[in-house]
């Protein structure tokens, strides 16, 4: 897959013969199931093989650049929806920064100056209720019209086939809000997961025989779910680990921050440094205050003895 980090940077020159492109857009955030529909369209080569797959994305999410304070919070970083929209099999992907500016042009002047213009437009496949130009004044007839005066083909995922999936980033957000990891994983079509890199914490865990990995998370759009302790899953060495999470402020021994802490079942390396992902399985409980470390870890062990018994069951 090519990368391009603005729409200015591609250009559509292969092997000295300009190919079409067969593209969609949005902010897919999430590349979850509702997503995948469209973009399995892009990639469906045709007989002649005479275009490429593209998709344009935006980063800032629109939301965080035209409203006011906004709180938005993604289910992907940047590098991670990389990551999955690579796993489609896409041809190109232009990540293009959006501004005020981009987002004051007209219809008109968008399709013409981007998708004509620059992307040679061979088709786009888009969902019924696509808005587009400034205010997002433009809707699927208008690009049907547009479609008709620049020679390229729209394509257009009914209403039907939406609600067939009946997926949106909001509602997956909301799972996650709620720690529902089986309702969230099921909308994503893979884990809920979060990366980020291990630095070395205050140590606690290994004085009550739970060491634990802390994980700093560099993007602070990223959405944490819900507070408490998960089941989770990480490739390390090359190997896959289980073991369990506390998304929280460690309440028992006054913590002020907000930590991510993982505890590895049979698993002892050394991870400082190192950057990991780790998916959330399934939601055990919330975030409680013990009285007591030694209470604390009473519940840890059982805990651990719930998260076995979940991983025993897959």
């Amino acid at each position: 897959m090519k990368i391009f980090h603005s729409i200015n940077d591609f250009i559509p020159i292969v092997i000295g013969t300009t190919k079409k492109t067969v593209l969609t857009l949005g902010t897919f955030d999430g590349v979850h199931v509702g997503h995948k529909k469209i973009l399995e369209r892009i990639t469906q080569k045709n007989a002649k093989n005479d275009s490429e797959s593209l998709v344009l994305t935006f980063f800032p999410h629109p939301r965080m650049v035209l409203e006011e304070k906004s709180d938005l919070k993604l289910l992907n970083t940047l590098s991670e929806k990389i990551e999955l929209l690579e796993k489609i099999g896409l041809e190109n992907l232009v990540i293009h920064p959006f501004d005020e500016k981009f987002s004051k042009l007209t219809a008109q002047e968008f399709v013409k100056t981007v998708l004509v213009d620059r992307f040679n437009i061979k088709k786009i496949i888009i969902g019924h209720d696509h808005r587009f130009g400034i205010n997002r004044s433009a809707n699927i007839d208008d690009l049907i019209t547009y479609g008709k005066q620049y020679n390229f083909e729209v394509e257009q995922i009914s209403v039907q086939e939406i609600e067939a999936v009946s997926v949106s980033s909001t509602k997956i957000r909301k799972a996650l809000q709620e720690g529902n990891m089986n309702l969230a994983n099921e909308y994503l079509g893979y884990n809920y997961f979060l990366s980020g890199t291990v630095f070395e914490g205050k140590q606690l865990g290994r004085t009550i025989s739970f060491p634990t990995a802390n994980l700093k998370i560099e993007e602070n759009y990223k959405l944490i779910p819900r507070n408490g302790v998960y089941v989770v899953k990480s490739i390390l060495n090359k190997k896959i680990v289980f073991g369990m999470m506390n998304i929280g402020f460690n309440p028992t021994v006054k913590g002020e921050n907000l930590s991510i802490e993982i505890h590895y079942f049979d698993f002892d390396a050394n991870l400082y440094g190192q950057k990991i992902a780790v998916d959330l399985l399934q939601f055990i409980r919330a975030e409680q205050k013990f009285e007591s470390v030694t209470l604390l870890k009473q519940q840890l062990e059982k805990d651990k003895i719930t998260a076995l018994e979940f991983l025993h069951k897959l």
